[in-house]
């Protein structure tokens, strides 16, 4: 995907996990974090537990969407998925993508990866790989603030 193009829908689910979003609820109120992960990825473990402070700290001002992208035939088993998100305390949705759908409607290659999208539906910042928490948070207070001085 390139920056400013609008999200994806989010249809083509194996099943949805913590409840299931569509597009249209994520766009026209708040920015969303999209990120892609998989059980069988060390370097998305190590990040979740700052993917979560993220969910917390900005609770009510951003959306967070998590996409489980399998990377191997292992990394199919709904249970292990179920569990693995319990073991990291995912409670966002969970779009569990075994068939690649949202995967290729993002163009997406990389696990761990992060799509900010603004309030408008539109990429404002994409990022892969482990390290840059500090980047992704300063693009994600950018869009945030950015939307707080169009509403004054």
């Amino acid at each position: 995907m390139r920056l400013r193009e609008p999200m994806p829908e989010l249809t083509g689910a194996s099943e949805w996990l913590n409840g299931e979003v569509t597009r249209n609820q994520l766009i026209g109120e708040k920015p969303t974090l999209i990120h892609f992960w998989s059980i069988s990825c060390h370097l998305c473990k190590e990040a979740m537990p700052q993917i979560n402070e993220f969910r917390d700290l900005y609770q009510g001002k951003l959306n967070v969407i998590a996409v489980h992208m399998p990377r191997s035939e292992n990394d199919l088993n709904l249970e292990e998925i179920k569990k693995v998100a319990a073991d990291h305390s995912i409670t966002q949705p969970i779009f569990i993508d075994n068939s690649h759908k949202l995967t290729d409607a993002f163009e997406n290659q990389y696990v761990p990866a992060y799509y900010v999208f603004d309030k408008d539906g539109k990429l404002r910042h994409f990022q892969a790989g482990g390290s840059g928490m500090k980047m992704l948070e300063k693009r994600v207070n950018r869009v945030l603030d950015e939307m707080e001085k169009t509403e004054e």
